[in-house]
């Protein structure tokens, strides 16, 4: 029996689905990968205006969402999420390499989502999950972002 009990653990069996938005298709291939093989069915997409189109046609339980992209920054994605499916809020995971960054570090402290710094480990992100997963409350009731950095 080990000490370390494995974060995953604690998810919920059953399949959860993940929209990955991320411009570095190989690291997105990555992690599209690990999650997989830990049973999640990922969607992965390049920028926030690709992520609308998914989000409007599928109800995902997460959506991980790098901040800095083109055509539409993870921050604009969400603000727009926030608008037309404000459910989804606090389903967010912001994963980032730029912190430090007064803009980056005002709109994580400011939305309902949890953040991790790139390089991400796996074991951080199924803990993240495992968080987002169990807050599933309204939007406006959920707790405070928390930060993994």
């Amino acid at each position: 029996m080990a000490d370390n009990p494995d974060p995953a653990d604690s998810i919920p069996h059953e399949i959860r689905s993940i929209l990955l938005l991320d411009d570095d298709q190989d690291f997105a291939d990555t992690l599209k990968g690990l999650l997989e093989a830990r049973n999640f069915l990922v969607t992965t997409v390049g920028d926030g205006l690709e992520g609308l189109k998914e989000i409007m046609s599928f109800e995902f339980d997460i959506v991980i969402c790098d901040l800095l992209m083109p055509n539409m920054p993870g921050d604009m994605f969400y603000l727009a999420v926030e608008r037309v499916k404000p459910q989804l809020a606090n389903r967010f995971i912001f994963i980032t390499g730029h912190t430090g960054n007064p803009a980056v570090d005002k709109f994580l402290e400011n939305s309902e989502g949890i953040a991790l710094t790139k390089p991400i480990l796996i074991e951080d992100l199924i803990k993240a999950i495992s968080l987002t997963l169990a807050r599933r409350v309204p939007s406006g009731e959920g707790m405070a972002s928390v930060r993994f950095m």
